[in-house]
């Protein structure tokens, strides 16, 4: 990387994102060791029980712990996004492709639940070209809350989100038209979700006019919908395993994840 595009990449770093990037990678060197932001030891069994032998073809990066920059040279903070959410995805990123699950880690998609539905509050991001691609409205299960999603569940006919790391497949078209399947990457917390047939497709109950008359977009069966407008560019663009992640601040998440623990 010659210097122009180093300064470029550098360019607006905050301290805090900084420190947390550098914490990351010697953490990334010493394998065995807690994450220094987390007061509790991780256990794998969950998570390596949960993996899908499926691959996809695609080279897996060696490290991608300095893509926490990404956050403050995009000034993802000013359009929402929170910081934790950045982090742990970038953090359960890098765990994924310790453990040897190929996929292109050049492309996150970040669904911050943290965020009420009237907020765009999906993001799908380029880290090695430190590009937004799109920040759109995305909905959440009928059973999960109103504005702000409360409540998760992995189990059918629940009708509530599933928070966590999923991979994305392939496409099809169904009820929904274009539509992206996913596949939960965490075992009893989104492992269900290929079964549940959670995916990505467009809504109509998704757009703004729903919060002028609501205060809120509509609500799904679980499945993260976007706009129909804008449903076939995002799903052409993450499809074909790259990671979507789900985000709340709720405990029980955050404690039981094997890929945040």
């Amino acid at each position: 990387m010659d210097l122009k595009k180093l300064m470029y990449k550098l360019r607006g770093i905050g301290m805090v994102t900084a420190l947390v990037a550098a914490s990351m990678i010697f953490s990334s060197y010493n394998y065995n060791s807690s994450f220094s932001f987390v007061n509790y030891s991780f256990t794998e069994d969950k998570v390596l029980e949960s993996i899908n032998p499926f691959k996809f073809n695609l080279e897996p990066t060696a490290s991608i712990t300095p893509k926490l920059l990404v956050y403050d040279s995009l000034d993802l903070g000013t359009k929402g996004l929170n910081f934790d959410a950045f982090r742990y995805a970038i953090q359960g990123m890098q765990k994924m492709l310790n453990m040897g699950v190929e996929f292109n880690s050049n492309i996150v998609t970040i669904v911050d639940f943290s965020q009420p539905s009237y907020n765009k509050r999906l993001y799908v991001v380029d880290l090695d070209n430190y590009q937004v691609l799109f920040n759109t409205y995305v909905s959440h299960g009928r059973n999960s809350g109103q504005e702000i999603p409360k409540q998760f569940s992995n189990n059918f006919s629940s009708n509530q989100s599933s928070l966590g790391f999923y991979l994305t497949k392939g496409t099809y078209n169904g009820k929904h038209g274009y539509s992206l399947q996913l596949e939960g990457m965490e075992k009893g917390i989104n492992d269900n979700a290929f079964r549940r047939s959670i995916v990505i497709h467009g809504a109509s109950y998704v757009n703004e006019r729903m919060i002028s008359s609501l205060g809120y977009i509509g609500r799904s069966q679980g499945c993260p919908a976007v706009s129909v407008k804008e449903s076939k560019k995002i799903i052409s663009t993450i499809k074909d395993g790259t990671c979507l992640f789900i985000y709340s601040p709720i405990s029980s998440y955050l404690n039981e994840s094997g890929l945040l623990n």
